[in-house]
């Protein structure tokens, strides 16, 4: 099991691609992964990118017979509307 840093984002936004997610994953020989980012502004709800970001993930994740476990959002648990301070596309049934 490993940690690895991705990207360092602005307040509103970050750069990242697959190549770059799963760089760590192919050279540790990972069979899967577990993807997070947070959300500066507290709400965890992913954006329209956060879905399409996923989307690409979860596509080159099958390309490389890597599994994608998760992405989480982690975001403030008094900004989030459901009151648990996070979004699992997971729990979500959206992986």
């Amino acid at each position: 099991m490993g940690r690895h840093l991705i990207s360092l984002g602005t307040a509103t936004s970050t750069l990242t691609s697959p190549r770059e997610v799963f760089r760590g994953a192919i050279l540790s020989g990972a069979t899967g992964v577990c993807i997070s980012h947070n959300h500066p502004g507290g709400d965890p709800a992913p954006s329209s990118a956060d879905i399409r970001v996923t989307r690409d993930l979860k596509e080159a994740a099958r390309i490389l017979d890597i599994d994608l476990v998760d992405h989480v959002i982690v975001g403030d648990v008094n900004a989030d509307p459901l009151k648990v301070g996070y979004f699992s596309f997971h729990q979500q049934g959206l992986l």
